[in-house]
């Protein structure tokens, strides 16, 4: 690997911890691509380029679709339905029904900090193919919506009133679970951004929520936790600071108030190990992580 500067040929396990940690920040703050290629540009590590190994772990949508939309087993379609108290009043999904005639329990995918892209639009479908109608709501949509690459979905997220946000993503779980094809069982599960939005929802749901699964989520405020009543199974990476800080707090709200939990740390794991767009995707963790995330749904939404 000495002197290798295609990023196209920089495997996961040779990116060093630096560059995951510049990323990280890249993603999580208000950092601009630009900033995080020329951050990592100044280093050279071991004799690789920071910047090939940046540039290795910028998402490849593209490549990572697992289920078409033209897939026989599932119908897909783009949703508009009323958000009230959202970011406009209105606003936009991507639905996903299994062909078979329902109705069937529903699931809410809820994306990361930066709208609904190709990634999170694939896990909708692959829970369609496994029996539930899934939702995947859009939260930049009243204002556009996702716009095609991350870089500017995550400076316009941000730009959102954040509790706007959450009206629509709470809007947007009523809207599936009274569909007409759903049986009125709801999930859901959400990843970054979401899995902290996730979190929000077994809070403000409570008993209307019947299950969620997190991933790598930030925690609710420890005095927020007596509401929840959904089963909650905990996605987390080992490698991830940040949200692990958060959870001696959480647990132990969770423990006090009697909540049926589950918690599965991942090892050799990092934030975002279920995005197969990015070489943080551990294969092997984000099939079991999803096939439990499956059963645990099965189980509670049945």
């Amino acid at each position: 690997m000495t002197g290798q500067n295609d990023a196209t040929h920089i495997a996961p396990e040779d990116v060093d911890r630096q560059i995951y940690d510049l990323y990280d920040e890249y993603c999580h703050t208000g950092m601009t691509r630009r900033d995080f290629l020329q951050k990592a540009s100044a280093m050279t590590i071991a004799g690789v380029s920071g910047l090939a190994m940046a540039q290795s772990l910028l998402p490849r949508y593209a490549q990572a679709q697992t289920i078409s939309f033209t897939d026989e087993r599932i119908k897909a379609n783009y949703v508009d339905y009323a958000s009230p108290e959202g970011t406009s009043g209105e606003m936009r999904a991507y639905l996903v029904q299994p062909a078979e005639a329902g109705p069937h329990p529903a699931v809410i995918v809820i994306h990361e900090n930066r709208g609904l892209n190709p990634y999170i639009e694939d896990v909708a479908r692959r829970f369609a193919t496994m029996g539930f109608l899934a939702i995947a709501p859009d939260g930049l949509s009243p204002v556009g919506g996702y716009p095609g690459n991350d870089d500017d979905g995550k400076i316009l997220q941000k730009s959102l009133d954040q509790t706007k946000l959450k009206r629509d993503m709470l809007n947007s779980a009523r809207f599936v679970q009274n569909h007409e094809l759903s049986t009125g069982k709801l999930g859901s599960v959400g990843f970054c951004w979401g899995g902290g939005t996730t979190n929000h929802l077994a809070v403000v749901m409570g008993a209307d929520l019947h299950a969620a699964v997190p991933f790598y989520g930030s925690s609710p405020d420890a005095a927020d936790v007596a509401a929840m009543q959904a089963p909650l199974m905990v996605q987390t990476a080992s490698d991830d600071d940040r949200i692990n800080a958060q959870w001696p707090e959480f647990e132990a709200a969770l423990v006090a108030g009697g909540k049926d939990h589950i918690r599965h740390v991942y090892e050799n794991s990092k934030h975002g190990f279920h995005n197969n767009s990015t070489p943080r995707y551990n294969e092997a963790t984000a099939q079991l992580a999803e096939t439990r995330t499956l059963d645990f749904f099965k189980k509670h939404l049945s």
